[in-house]
């Protein structure tokens, strides 16, 4: 037996073996002959053949898939798979495919050392859509890292507040607040939207709906409006609060397993449940006698409100500690009442010491303003800043970002400089000139907005 690169010298005299498999021969097998096969009565044969789907990548569906599909059909007569997700590949930054002769390969092992192995699959997992090569990134692992410690702080913050309850004690019968109707609406949308995606492949865009309704609704609005009642005197509404902040992070743990198999757990372990493990509990199903419609409508009023007065709080360099006057012209009657019996919303997160909600406001003379649907809102501006002095300090910040864009485009401008400098501090001078461009101009229209209202 002569086994080489090349043929002997005498070639002549030799006969290639020719009961020779190609490497992918055993391969191709492997969808029936791991169940049991030739044996079709196996339990595991029985039970998992066909397979319902195959998840691989574009770069072997000629060498593996198809093959599979040819070795089934002649042994067995039947399908190997229903489905095949064809996933890209994973490569640099740069976009290049990862090898040993570029020295440009990941080590997953040091990835998941440094950050964890859910961030690692987040990342993946959030990064892909079907047939798309995904690009490494240590900023998206940041950012999936970030991402993780939000919902680890926000559990600690739902145990703290749970502390002592049990799953007898969680109830969704309570009156409810207009947060707490709105929060399990979305939660509802959530659970539908990602369960739908989850069934068509789409894990990119269902990682999307989850971190939108996780930071978004849950951490940012929810978990800030329920400290209104989790620090009040009322006892059923304390209770009713807390059982939907513990009902809403146990659907939000279920919903995130698939990707995030270890936080999940951990968390899922610490809040009450039932069940051994997260790993064999039901997956969410959608409630609709949670949705509440009008719930919804006005919590993105009011949180379109809030946002506007932080707003114009930033645009004047007015901190929240600093009490405001706030005018709301109600053009909608549903909008006026919604907001009527929500005050208490609007004074904890906008902080004025006058407050007024009517269809009869006449706009004031110095005022900031903004639209909202079905309302418009007022900021006096008298009393509260110094507009003269206010346009002099953002003329001397306008200056000093003028000065940088000149800078930087004065690089950018220099030939040698783009030629010779390495590509990477190219890229970060053109990263400034933007930045330096966007902060001019957002400077330029405060400095604009202000003399209008002189």
């Amino acid at each position: 037996m002569y086994v080489g690169m090349e043929a002997p010298e005498n070639s002549e005299e030799w006969v290639q073996d020719p009961d020779v498999l190609d490497t992918w021969f055993s391969s191709a097998l492997w969808p029936f002959s791991t169940m049991g096969w030739p044996d079709e009565n196996s339990a595991d044969y029985q039970r998992y053949f066909p397979t319902s789907t195959l998840v691989t990548g574009y770069d072997i569906i000629f060498f593996w898939v198809s093959r599979m599909i040819f070795q089934s059909l002649e042994f067995t007569d039947r399908r190997p798979f229903e489905n095949v997700l064809i996933h890209g590949l994973i490569r640099d930054e740069q976009g290049r495919k990862m090898s040993k002769s570029l020295g440009n390969g990941i080590d997953p092992m040091e990835v998941i050392e440094k950050y964890g192995a859910d961030a690692l699959r987040w990342f993946l997992s959030n990064g892909s859509a079907p047939g798309q090569d995904v690009r490494f990134s240590y900023e998206k692992m940041d950012a999936a890292w970030n991402f993780i410690n939000k919902i680890w702080n926000a559990s600690r913050f739902v145990i703290m507040n749970s502390e002592g309850m049990t799953v007898e004690d969680i109830t969704l019968t309570g009156e409810k607040t207009v947060a707490d109707r709105w929060i399990l609406t979305r939660l509802n949308e959530t659970i539908a939207k990602v369960t739908e995606l989850f069934d068509h492949f789409e894990f990119g865009e269902a990682g999307r709906q989850l971190y939108n309704f996780i930071w978004d609704d849950f951490c940012d609005w929810y978990i800030e409006m329920s400290k209104e009642v989790l620090y009040g005197d009322d006892a059923v509404s304390k209770q009713t609060t807390q059982s939907i902040l513990v009902h809403t992070l146990d659907q939000i743990l279920r919903l995130l397993h698939p990707i995030m198999p270890f936080v999940t757990e951990e968390i899922w372990q610490h809040i009450p449940h039932q069940g051994t493990s997260l790993v064999v509990a039901d997956y969410p199903v959608v409630h609709p006698e949670f949705n509440d419609e009008t719930a919804s409508k006005g919590m993105e009023v009011l949180k379109e409100l809030i946002r506007s007065v932080r707003n114009i709080r930033s645009e004047v360099n007015t901190p929240l500690s600093k009490p405001i006057t706030l005018m709301i012209k109600i053009n909608d009657p549903k909008i006026g009442q919604f907001l009527t019996e929500n005050t208490s919303y609007i004074e904890r997160f906008c902080n004025p010491e006058e407050l007024t909600i009517s269809s009869e406001i006449v706009a004031p003379d110095l005022a900031m303003s903004a639209v909202l649907t079905g309302a418009e809102i007022f900021l006096p501006l008298a009393g509260l800043i110094n507009i003269e002095e206010e346009i002099k300090r953002l003329e001397k910040e306008l200056a000093k970002w003028t000065d940088e864009v000149k800078r930087v485009q004065g690089k950018l401008g220099n030939e040698r400089f783009v030629a010779n400098a390495p590509a990477e501090v190219v890229e970060a001078e053109r990263a400034k000139e933007k930045d330096y461009l966007d902060k001019q101009a957002a400077v330029t229209e405060r400095i604009r907005s202000l003399r209008t209202i002189q």
